[in-house]
């Protein structure tokens, strides 16, 4: 798949083992890194193509080279899509591009963006891989789907210009006026401008706005915050869109000291390190060092933090590590962009699909649901026969999101009246933010918490230290417990476990207070940290976050660097640090902020614990990037989706989960993080890119069945919605969703769930059945039958059933009888009719489809005893309709008709649903077919119709197919009528239109062009033309060129016909330039011929025929070596001529006729050609060469007269023999025998008109004076070359 700039490249420039210099991108860094002038240029405007080019190719992985059958399937599709790309405009904007072109030749898309947010996703979905799997939904029709070897062994690889790209991106940056970069070297304030310009360190972060036409800008340092100018060649734009989208959303400062050092590991580490470079503590919260300790890390030591946590082996104290002191290949690395920390991290991403699987598995079982053990079936009728329904109504309710409950106390308004100015005003928009904060108190059942049970309200006013010493000994435990977790975690549980028994907060916040004092006069630091952290925690409840941070900053100053109880360490640091960043206190807490930075990312498992926590995590983020840290980065990018995740913001957590799927780039991080996407994406109502995320997953690492099973819930969801067909019923499978049902499958397999893998099972195989695949029905049926014998003999029943129904719609009769006996045999022995009467007519269908007529009647009349018994009148319907077609084939037309009509009735008293109703549409079917061959012709049309109103009612497409095919059958040849014939093709190119199949919207097009031709009128032959038309764009598009260039054609004859001269050239001179493009020579040759045809069969310009037949027609044929076809041009050429009254150009092309005539061998073929020889001759008044030719046509005529038309030609040749003989040849005696000869054929024929007068002929001849003047006639004085038996021509 083609690369994007916005995707880190892993390789570094390494400066040593273990050590790497920062990220940087090849792709981004290139252009900045050749003189300032070039990278000055860069923020110039630009004449940039607008559009990037998205090229595809379709891979087969194991043969890793191109699948060449289906890259020409892709590209056909594609061409078919070019004039009609709603469907890719749609599929693009899925994407967030906008689509400017098709070029399907060269299987590529043109897409330009308007905004830099587009060029960002689009690139994120571009190195996610999911352009490529979208790609696959457009370019494939379900017979992929269907085949699971080529699916898992196709790939679709997309590639665009990368450094187009970033341009385009970097122009649309520019264009906004405000972004992010990065100093590309140390520079210093100039001494005429000091206090103007910024200070700038190498890699600092600075905000820019941009001054146009000025070579200096506006800056800010993230670093320092100071504002200055500096100067644009010194400046490199943050290349990644996420960096620019996150800096600008989550402002504020990096934090990273000028002076910090770029020799830290760019590997996550843990285990133990030693230090290279002694370290003497600056706070007492520090760890003492000397050279070469050895000091065991807590948690873990992350690239891109100045500190981690660490515990000194030899003197066993803990405390936070400058990373920069230790060597890094002296601890164990980890997954260089591993952003979990421990399997718990991981699995509370998986967690979001477990919860779903009670619904995901009900969902599944009900479309797996069928009711072949209580139902009939109708012969040749497919159950499952509907498009792929609109599954829209049934959305995924996605993951369970907090539910703000009732609020311990309503929050207070007031605040803190201690802090600065600026203080009190942020204060203010924090009130304002805060007002709408609730939060989830959960019940103290819940909770297993120990509880402190004492009466809290009775000896508060005395003060006394005993009321007290319960809360303080409980509170007071040196290091973690258990019970404190509730104190720490960020749902405030302590509410309503430990301190339960207060009704207002207000006491609650004293009593809290007291116990604060009394904790400190007895000198009990833990219990005064954890009281003051408890009562921060309330104070930022309560939005008084000066007090808040007065508390935290007790508790982190009595704690004096103490870490035994590390989860109170972690949650003080990280609250306070919230404040400070709420607060903008940086000048006073930066040391703070990066140790809590520190304590949030390094230690896993942690709870969350901070209302503010999110503050925190993007300030580590943004260290992350100022360091060009991807492993810091994909760190606080799973920090910030676990923390929006449960705060129930959805909308904002999808750019972070994107950005750690980048980043991560190895399974189960990959898959965990994909599950994400899939729900989020589902919540955005992204079809295409739900199923792709899904497509993505990688099955070997599914955790049970409860994610697999989910994600087959959500692809069937939402690949049905891509379909975008109506049908009223959701009981239909997309082929898209295949693959997702067969991980499932797997996966069920594997933890060895039997009940949903035979759900699983039906659902595939209830999709083969869907498009006609029976075979792998069988196969899917086949494991559902086996699983069912080892769950209950009712499900056994019902898998049998519909396997033996399966063998039937495959046309495997033998197979069903199989089944179908034994469990006859067995069924005796129990009571259930209705399941009898269901074998009984499986049988009958399978007897009549091995030709056993009496069998499957006897098995048709037991089944329909079995319904009426049971008084299931549906069931009676059916074996009636089975009955009508079995004796449908045979002459008893009155018994078919009776169980055909009562079959109908039955049917009329059901009440109406789309099963039932296209059973009848099909015997409506039977019934028409059996009232047309009786010639009811009223009624039979009648059940046409009545078939197509039940289709059209329920918006049934294939029914409506079926019935329209039958009525255009019917107007066209049963009962002729041209205007309703053109109706029923017109709704026919409707549903061929919804179906979207365009192979058939193309044919019908061409028929209905062929019908209004017919018609003969002026408005219906421009309506034929715009017919034909349409279906050449159609035949263009489908790249079927022996189709578009017969419409080229019809579309010249068509302007023939309308007198519009002008165009009919263009059009026919088109059809015979693709076929000679082509190089198809029999093609071209047909087309001649058919172009010459139009004018010789036409009235005007007759003579541009010779053109196309002499010119075009006859040197191909030659090549060819087509001898008859040369021969049929030259004929018509000759009639042309003769009609022309071109006579000595017919002599020549009737002669040429004449000599092919003779190598055809043809008998026939020498008679026409030699007869029309002489009709030439004859028009030349060349009268013995006329004689002779036509006593050669004669001689060619057969030895026995075969039909009357055959003596009316011997008549009419000796009748004009006779006349040439008298009148040119001046010979009475010859010319009467050839009047004999005429009147003998006359005698034949039966013709007394003609014998007339030939007669009269012959009466006239014998009384003139040439009759006398010449005793005998001269024939033997004529030559006699042809005739005779000489050389021919």
């Amino acid at each position: 798949m083609g690369g994007c700039f916005c995707i880190p490249r892993e390789l570094r420039l390494s400066l040593g083992p273990g050590k790497e210099t920062p990220s940087k991108d090849p792709a981004t860094s290139s252009e900045f890194t050749s003189s300032p002038e070039e990278k000055k240029k860069c923020f110039l405007p630009q004449s940039m193509i607008p559009d990037l080019t998205l090229s595809f190719s379709v891979k087969s992985r194991s043969r890793r080279c191109v699948n060449g059958p289906l890259q020409e399937a892709a590209r056909r599709r594609l061409w078919a899509l070019e004039n009609q790309d709603e469907e890719v405009r749609a599929l693009f904007k899925d994407l967030s591009a906008r689509l400017v072109d098709i070029q399907s030749q060269e299987a590529q898309f043109l897409i330009t963006f308007k905004t830099m947010e587009e060029i960002w996703r689009f690139s994120t979905y571009l190195n996610l891989g999911f352009v490529s799997a979208c790609l696959e939904h457009l370019l494939f029709d379900h017979k992929y789907w269907l085949n699971c070897r080529l699916v898992e062994d196709t790939e679709i690889q997309v590639s665009v210009d990368d450094k187009h790209l970033e341009t385009m991106f970097l122009g649309l940056l520019t264009h906004e006026g405000h972004f992010f970069c990065r100093a590309t070297c140390s520079m210093a304030q100039p001494t005429e401008k000091e206090g103007e310009c910024l200070t700038l360190c190498e890699n600092e972060l600075i905000s820019v706005k941009i001054a146009e036409g000025e070579s200096e800008w506006e800056g800010v340092s993230l670093v320092t915050g100071q504002r200055g100018l500096v100067q644009v060649s010194a400046l490199e734009p943050l290349p990644l869109p996420f960096h620019q989208w996150f800096l600008k959303n989550y402002p504020g400062s990096c934090g990273l000291s000028r002076k910090r050092d770029g020799t830290g590991s760019y590997q996550i580490g843990r285990g133990k390190c030693k230090a290279w470079k002694e370290y003497e503590r600056a706070e007492k919260d520090e760890l003492n060092f000397h050279q070469g300790e050895s000091i065991e890390i807590i948690g873990f030591v992350i690239p891109g933090l100045p500190w981690f946590i660490g515990k000194s082996v030899c003197s066993g104290e803990v405390g936070f590590v400058p990373t920069r002191n230790v060597d890094p290949d002296s601890y164990s690395p980890m997954s260089k962009n591993s952003a979990f920390f421990s399997d718990e991290e991981r699995c509370s991403l998986w967690i979001l699909g477990s919860d779903r699987k009670a619904e995901s598995a009900s969902f599944l079982h009900t479309l797996a649901h069928t009711d072949i053990t209580s139902v009939y079936r109708l012969s040749g009728f497919e159950s499952i026969q509907n498009l792929p329904n609109d599954l829209s109504e049934s959305q995924p309710e996605g993951f369970r999101e907090a539910q703000p409950g009732g609020a311990w106390e309503e929050p207070q308004a007031g605040g803190s009246r201690h802090s600065s100015s600026s203080e009190d005003s942020h204060l203010e928009e924090e009130l304002l933010s805060a007002a709408s904060d609730s939060y989830h108190l959960p019940e103290p059942d819940d909770l297993d918490d120990p509880e402190l049970l004492m009466d809290l309200n009775t000896g508060q006013e005395e003060e006394e230290a005993e009321n007290f010493a319960p809360i303080l000994a409980f509170l007071d435990h040196e290091g973690y417990a258990e019970h404190f977790k509730s104190l720490y975690d960020f749902s405030f549980s302590f509410l309503t476990s430990s301190f339960y028994n207060f009704s207002e907060e207000d006491e609650l916040v004293a009593y809290l207070e007291a116990s604060r004092k009394w904790a400190k006069r007895s000198h009990m630091t833990w219990a005064h940290a954890r009281l003051c952290f408890l009562l921060g925690r309330l104070s930022v409840r309560r939005v008084k976050l000066s007090q808040a941070r007065v508390y935290f900053e007790e508790a982190i100053r009595i704690l004096s660097g103490a870490f035994a109880d590390l989860s109170l360490v972690a949650a003080l640091y990280i609250n306070l640090a919230a404040i400070y960043l709420r607060q903008r206190l940086r000048h006073k807490g930066s040391a703070l902020l990066e140790k809590a930075g520190a304590l949030l990312a390094c230690l896993p498992d942690r709870e969350l614990s901070a209302k503010y926590e999110l503050d925190v995590v993007a300030y580590v983020l943004r260290q992350g990037i100022a360091a060009g840290s991807c492993p810091l980065e994909a760190r606080a990018c799973f920090l910030a989706i676990r923390l929006l995740l449960s705060l129930g913001r959805y909308e904002e957590v999808l750019p972070f989960v994107e950005r750690l799927q980048l980043l991560s780039g190895h399974p189960p991080a990959v898959d965990a993080v994909a599950t994400i996407l899939s729900f989020l994406y589902d919540k955005k109502y992204l079809p295409h890119l739900v199923v792709a995320s899904v497509r993505q997953h990688s099955p070997q690492s599914a955790q049970g069945t409860s994610l697999p099973v989910w994600q087959a819930h959500l692809v069937l969801q939402n690949a049905t919605k891509l379909l975008g067909v109506p049908s009223p019923s959701w009981n239909e499978v997309s082929t898209m969703a295949c693959p997702a049902l067969r991980q499932a499958l797997a996966a069920c397999e594997e933890q060895a769930d039997q009940r949903m893998q035979r759900a699983l099972c039906l659902i595939l195989s209830k999709v083969y059945l869907q498009h006609r695949s029976p075979d792998g029905a069988i196969y899917y049926l086949s494991q559902a039958l086996m699983l069912a014998r080892l769950l209950s003999e009712q499900e056994a029943l019902e898998s049998s059933l519909c396997l033996a129904w399966a063998y039937l719609l495959a046309s495997q009769a033998k197979k069903a009888l199989e089944i179908l006996n034994p469990l006859l045999h067995s069924l005796r022995e129990m009571e259930s009719v209705t399941q009898k009467g269901v074998v009984h007519n499986l049988l009958g269908l399978a007897l009549q489809g091995e030709g056993r007529v009496h069998r499957a009647a006897k098995n048709y009349l037991r089944a329909l005893n079995s319904a009426r018994e049971m008084g299931d009148v549906h069931n009676q319907a059916v074996t009636l309709a089975n009955l009508g077609h079995l004796t449908l084939t045979s002459w008893a037309q009155q018994l078919t008709r009776d169980y055909l009509l009562q079959a109908v009735q039955l049917y009329c008293k059901l009440q109406a649903s789309v099963e039932t109703d296209m059973e009848l549409v099909q015997v409506l079917l039977w019934l028409a077919q059996v009232l047309v061959s009786g010639r009811q012709l009223a009624g039979g049309r009648l059940c046409y119709e009545v078939a197509l109103l039940y289709g059209l009612r329920h918006r049934h497409l294939k029914s409506q197919l079926q019935v329209t095919k039958s009525l255009c059958h019917f107007y066209s040849s049963v009962s002729p009528n041209p205007e309703a014939c053109i109706t029923y093709h017109e709704h026919w190119l409707t549903l061929a239109q919804q179906l979207r199949d365009r192979e058939m919207e193309g044919r019908l097009l061409e028929s209905l062009g062929q019908l209004y031709r017919n018609l003969n009128t002026a408005r219906s032959l421009r309506k034929s033309l715009t017919c034909i038309k349409e279906s050449l764009r159609i035949f263009i598009d489908l790249g079927q060129r022996d189709k578009a260039t017969e419409a080229w054609l019809a579309a010249g004859r068509l302007h023939y016909l309308m007198q519009e001269d002008e165009l009919v050239e263009l059009y026919l001179q088109a059809a015979i330039q693709k076929a000679l493009k082509s190089e198809e020579p029999s093609l071209a040759l047909k087309l001649y011929e058919e172009a010459g045809d139009v004018f010789f069969n036409g009235t005007r310009h007759r003579h541009r025929a010779v053109e196309y037949y002499r010119a075009g027609a006859v040197p191909l044929a030659r090549r060819m070596k087509a001898v008859r076809t040369e021969l049929r041009i030259f004929n018509k050429l000759t009639e042309l001529q003769i009609s022309l009254e071109g006579y000595d150009k017919a002599l020549e092309f009737a002669t040429l006729a004449a000599r092919l005539s003779t190598v055809t061998g043809d008998q026939r073929q020498q008679l026409v050609a030699f007869h029309r020889l002489a009709s030439v001759y004859y028009s030349l008044n060349m009268c013995e060469m006329a004689e002779d030719c036509y006593l050669k046509t004669l001689s060619l005529c057969p030895a026995w007269l075969q039909s009357p038309k055959e003596a009316l030609y011997y008549a009419k040749v000796y009748y004009r023999l006779g006349q040439l003989t008298f009148h040119q040849l001046k010979d009475a005696h010859d010319a009467t025998e050839y009047f004999w000869l005429a009147l003998a054929a006359a005698v034949l024929l039966g013709d007394e008109e003609l014998q007339d007068t030939i007669r009269n002929r012959l009466d006239n001849i014998c009384q003139s004076p040439l009759w006398h003047s010449s005793p005998s006639g001269r024939s033997s004085e004529r030559s006699r070359w042809l005739s005779g038996g000489g050389l021919a021509l």
